[in-house]
């Protein structure tokens, strides 16, 4: 009978090792793919690309495309990244993609430095900042748009022979877009900062068109979709006075100009908010100015306490301590809308990165309804969900594509999803591409590496289908924040 005993119990303990040790093998295999990641988070901007590729391409079955952009205004709207699994240039996400990269190359110098992927990340960063230059050739012009949205994503084309139209379109003093501009003076400012250490003339020319579009966006007052109306069937702004907060913030930080931060003292602060994305940057004003106050570099006042106070409220409701918190899934993940869910958790991770360095520096700490937060806390919840994202969740996926070995085959993405025009140079029509392509159940001939899909539902159920747009498609939005969150985690 004892002997019996001892065996049950030597097995019981045989079978907890057991389980240790493969959830700690689980753990150590998602702690190497960090590297892995953040090399491919940069290689997936390279596939992104749109015009003529450079010499040092990595992403070798990309080709060359949309070389007329901008013919049809009389202006070289040539470069840029297409958005997402399309072949269209919108330049609200793409702006804002733009600062997220610069926030990330500002914030994690040192780490990208590290792992030798500095070069690469300020490469990314310049593709969308030689183009966001060339779509404002005028103070008061701003190139938004490239690509008719509907007809593009009625033809399943590869980018590099696609004949679809590609009409240019654009704001001006008749026909104002203050989110627009003011998200891509962000842009150009904090750019500014992420190459000053390295090209200090280029960064005079981004503080240039970043102060011009500040200006601009101030005195045409207005949404861009009014002007841009097709970009509202995609992209529409739920208003403007975001982007200038956070576009005075950034040029608050690259310029220490007091005009800036006179700007943010006498606007609203946006009060709690419950997303950081493409559509609100309350957030991310809110972060920068509590950047400030942490670090002593402004006088203390009720309104800098308030973005403080909101930055922080969003923090806690992320960490579960606050009083209106993020919904999570069963298997960790933070959950914020279905479409493209981890766009919003990506960026709200940057958010808890960037405030856990500025927590350290300062040696504080956040008091949350429900407790207290560390740095610490807020560096462990980040590393969680990049650690869900790269595998350690209940479908054992990562949902970054080329990282591991099960992760999304058939991601909704055109130029991944057709034979390369290299291997075959066939044109694909309009809709041949959708008969030979789209509807194929094969996985895509073209992996995608680094590109991050829209992500699994609240129940942490993911379809790995072309067709499921909302979950299968992977956006630049999504991938630039974490750019920065995998160097620091790494």
């Amino acid at each position: 009978m004892s002997q019996l005993k001892n065996g049950s119990s030597q097995c019981l303990w045989t079978s907890i090792c057991i389980v240790l040790i493969v959830m700690s093998m689980a753990r150590e295999a998602v702690s190497t793919n960090y590297g892995e990641a953040l090399r491919n988070s940069l290689l997936y901007f390279e596939a992104q690309r749109s015009g003529k590729l450079p010499l040092n391409q990595r992403v070798t079955w990309r080709g060359d495309s949309a070389l007329r952009d901008g013919s049809d205004a009389h202006i070289d709207l040539t470069g840029g990244y297409y958005d997402a699994g399309d072949n269209m240039k919108f330049g609200f996400p793409l702006a804002f993609t733009t600062t997220m990269l610069a926030w990330s190359n500002i914030e994690m110098a040192s780490q990208l430095r590290a792992h030798h992927e500095k070069g690469n990340s300020l490469r990314a960063l310049k593709w969308a900042t030689d183009y966001l230059i060339k779509a404002h050739p005028e103070p008061n012009i701003l190139y938004g748009q490239v690509g008719e949205g509907n007809s593009d994503h009625k033809c399943w084309m590869r980018p590099e022979d696609m004949t679809t139209p590609r009409p240019s379109f654009r704001i001006d003093a008749q026909h104002p877009g203050s989110d627009l501009a003011g998200e891509t003076a962000a842009a150009m400012a904090a750019a500014s900062i992420a190459f000053a250490p390295s090209d200090k003339a280029y960064a005079n020319i981004l503080i240039g068109h970043a102060k011009d579009l500040f200006a601009f966006a101030k005195g045409h007052p207005g949404v861009y979709q009014k002007s841009i109306p097709n970009a509202g069937g995609f992209y529409a702004s739920s208003g403007y006075e975001d982007e200038l907060l956070w576009a005075a913030a950034w040029l608050h930080r690259a310029t220490n100009d007091q005009i800036y931060l006179d700007y943010l003292t006498q606007a609203e602060t946006g009060g709690p908010r419950t997303v950081f994305a493409w559509d609100d940057k309350f957030v991310g004003a809110q972060v920068l100015v509590a950047k400030l106050a942490l670090e002593g570099k402004v006088e203390s006042s009720e309104e800098i306490t308030e973005y403080k106070s909101m930055a922080e409220h969003f923090i806690c409701n992320c960490a579960q301590k606050g009083d209106n918190n993020v919904k999570k899934t069963p298997g960790g993940l933070l959950y914020f809308l279905p479409w493209n869910n981890l766009q919003y958790t990506t960026a709200a991770t940057f958010v808890l990165s960037a405030y856990s360095k500025y927590l350290e520096a300062a040696k504080a700490s956040i008091n949350c309804p429900d407790g207290a937060l560390q740095a610490s806390d807020l560096l462990h919840l980040a590393r969680s969900q990049v650690d869900y994202i790269l595998g350690s969740n209940p479908k054992n996926m990562s949902y970054m594509v080329g990282v591991g070995t099960n992760y999304p085959k058939k991601p909704h993405h055109r130029a991944a999803s057709i034979v390369s025009i290299h291997k075959d140079k066939t044109p694909v029509t309009c809709s041949g591409g959708f008969n030979a392509w789209f509807n194929n159940p094969a996985p895509n001939p073209n992996v995608l590496a680094g590109a991050v899909v829209g992500g699994p539902d609240d129940k942490d159920v993911y379809g790995d289908e072309r067709t499921n747009f909302q979950q299968a498609e992977p956006a630049t939005v999504t991938a630039a924040p974490l750019v920065g969150v995998l160097a620091l985690v790494a």
